[in-house]
């Protein structure tokens, strides 16, 4: 067997250390990887544009980069902190709470693409989480802002990963389903789902707990800062 081929990884890795270009290293590692493979260029050419043509779908997704791109260069995360700061009953615990049980009651739907990283939480609830918490906290310090930073991508990662277990669709849920049958156990796709509901219970009450949790020990340190008198 020949490891000529493994340059290609190589490759990769000098490219992304050197910050190269990413697209230009993905594309000419592959025809590196597939030349040293003993392939012809034409044909390693017709191999990476049959497999973007069956997986092209997947592209569709980058179309929502440049819209939320464009989104926020004209102040979508300004005006959803202006907009969350003017509800008064609106405060952290509460926002990341009710997004967290959104988030999990949606995927157990399957709606697995409402919300996420990129389209809801760097755009519209991590803006909102920090409006919440200087308009009902008051000027915390950056440390704990990249604090509440995660702890929004870590809210819509517990809602999607326990809430989407319920859904009897989901690919987890129907390869257990597989493995079972394939031990002579016979279990319905229903069935399984719905065992998965009291972790889907158990996740968001020990997540909401957590942000209560990191919404008073922010309010204390900005307290204790307040009373030093140092700046945030």
């Amino acid at each position: 067997m020949s490891h000529w081929p493994l340059l290609g990884v190589a490759w990769v890795i000098i490219g992304f250390a050197l910050r190269l270009n990413p697209m230009l290293i993905v594309v000419s590692a592959g025809l590196l990887t597939g030349m040293l493979a003993g392939h012809q260029l034409i044909a390693v050419l017709e191999m990476i544009g049959e497999a973007f043509i069956k997986q092209r779908y997947l592209a569709l997704v980058l179309l929502t980069l440049p819209v939320i791109g464009m989104l926020e260069r004209h102040g979508l995360r300004q005006h959803a902190q202006r907009w969350i700061s003017s509800l008064k009953g609106a405060t952290l615990s509460r926002l990341l709470i009710s997004y967290l049980g959104a988030r999990q009651l949606l995927a157990t739907m399957g709606l697995t693409s409402i919300g996420g990283h990129p389209q809801t939480v760097r755009p519209l609830l991590a803006p909102m989480a920090e409006g919440a918490a200087d308009s009902k906290i008051g000027p915390i310090s950056e440390a704990d802002r990249q604090r509440l930073l995660g702890l929004c991508a870590a809210t819509d990662n517990v809602g999607l990963f326990f809430g989407e277990d319920v859904f009897i669709a989901f690919g987890a849920v129907l390869l257990m389903q597989g493995f079972y049958a394939e031990q002579g156990i016979e279990l319905e796709p229903l069935q399984i789902a719905l065992w998965g509901i009291p972790t889907a219970i158990c996740a968001f009450s020990i997540h909401a707990i957590r942000i209560q949790r990191f919404e008073t020990q922010l309010r204390r340190a900005t307290e204790r800062l307040v009373a030093e008198g140092a700046p945030p």
